[in-house]
């Protein structure tokens, strides 16, 4: 569905010009409700970089139309004990709102299914908000199904608890 020149970039956070893109781009999310309608606090912004730096499960992907860049995804590495093998899990993936419904959301969960399958991972997780229907229908598009072992015990549920 990409009908222009898109190129996918792992994150480099050693680069300014990356680590630039990658805030705006989080905070363009953080400020959509369905990113929870609020800025990046200053602190997180001074501190994310460096500290993801630092953790070696993850995988992050810049999405640049030209010099521009447009989309992003966040994944972090975990572990299923079911299949004794790595998972790769989506944490954050947004696309400017003036670049949406073009495809790009596509081509970052296919850069991160690659990393995955790189890494012997069994599968791809993620959350998404259950009135999300943009995203829920880009991931169903991705192949992404809910979460169910048995029918009768019903679908995962995603929960949190503040710390």
């Amino acid at each position: 569905m990409v009908s222009f020149p898109l190129q996918i970039e792992p994150t480099r956070l050693d680069d300014p010009a990356h680590v630039q893109a990658f805030l705006a781009l989080l905070d363009h999310y953080a400020r959509d409700p369905m990113g929870g309608g609020k800025p990046l606090a200053e602190a997180v912004r001074a501190e994310l970089p460096q500290r993801l730096a630092g953790r070696p499960g993850f995988v992050s992907f810049l999405a640049f139309s030209g010099p521009e860049a447009i989309g992003l995804i966040n994944c972090f590495e975990g572990f299923s004990t079911f299949s004794a093998r790595p998972l790769l899990n989506v944490h954050d993936i947004v696309v400017h709102a003036e670049h949406r419904g073009r495809g790009i959301a596509q081509a970052l969960l296919a850069a991160a299914e690659t990393e995955a399958r790189a890494r012997g991972c069994c599968k791809l997780t993620l959350e998404v908000l259950s009135n999300n229907q943009r995203a829920l229908a880009a991931y169903d598009q991705a192949g992404f199904r809910p979460y169910v072992l048995d029918p009768a015990a019903g679908q995962a549920l995603f929960l949190q608890k503040w710390l």
